[in-house]
């Protein structure tokens, strides 16, 4: 089926959520990696529990109530300085090696691109400009002008909304194979980027494809795009 155009998860998919562990790490020597993965386990667990108790919260005081428990389970102290950088940190998450390049080269195609994302606006757009890799995205979606975190559908309808597509003449690109497969039962031709190489979740539903890099995603969707 012909792709038009292209909705990106923005954490973990463009933008690497552990970087934040070096910084916790010379906060905090020995639990820095420890740190950062219960912190953003956390923060995703509470946006499911927030979205399915219709008890919405904006991304950002998700993450900083994630960091909060992250420190406390790893018996730390959060100074409020320490917490300032490190939330900060997280407005300016490290951006994959090859994602400059990949993005450019699909938008010379001409290929319609957005950002889907649980993020508020002023965290995505902070990352972004971080990254250096504002101005080559058509849309920037955030979930908080739905008030449901992915995978409510209400969060996924902002990319057919966007774009004046059908979900399914969209490819859903992410990381995160929850969202891939939240994304898959909504309707979107998905790409799973499983940078990690994990396993499948055993949910009964597989995404069109699989990547292990943004390069991947790319070549799959040019050699398929209408536009």
């Amino acid at each position: 089926m012909p792709i038009k155009a292209i909705a990106f998860d923005a954490y973990g998919t463009l933008l690497d959520v552990y970087s934040v562990g070096a910084l916790a790490e010379q906060f905090f020597p020995g639990k820095g990696a420890a740190i950062a993965t219960t912190w953003r386990d956390k923060q995703i667990e509470y946006t499911r529990l927030r979205t399915m108790c219709d008890q919405y919260a904006d991304f950002w005081q998700v993450t900083g109530n994630g960091l909060d428990y992250a420190c406390a389970l790893h018996e730390v102290d959060l100074t409020p300085d320490m917490q300032a950088a490190l939330m900060g940190a997280y407005e300016e998450l490290t951006a994959f090696d090859e994602n400059l390049a990949q993005l450019t080269r699909l938008r010379k195609a001409g290929v319609p691109m957005a950002i889907l994302s649980n993020g508020t606006h002023a965290m995505i757009n902070s990352a972004l400009t971080a990254a250096k890799l504002d101005g080559l995205l058509d849309h920037v979606l955030s979930v908080d002008d739905v008030g449901k975190f992915k995978t409510a559908p209400e969060a996924y309808q902002m990319g057919p909304d966007a774009f004046g597509l059908p979900a399914e003449d969209i490819l859903f690109v992410s990381s995160n194979c929850w969202d891939v497969c939240g994304a898959t039962w909504f309707g979107y031709h998905t790409i799973w980027l499983n940078r990690a190489g994990l396993p499948m979740e055993r949910l009964g539903v597989e995404p069109k494809a699989r990547a292990r890099s943004l390069k991947d995603v790319a070549d799959y969707a040019l050699a398929s795009f209408s536009g």
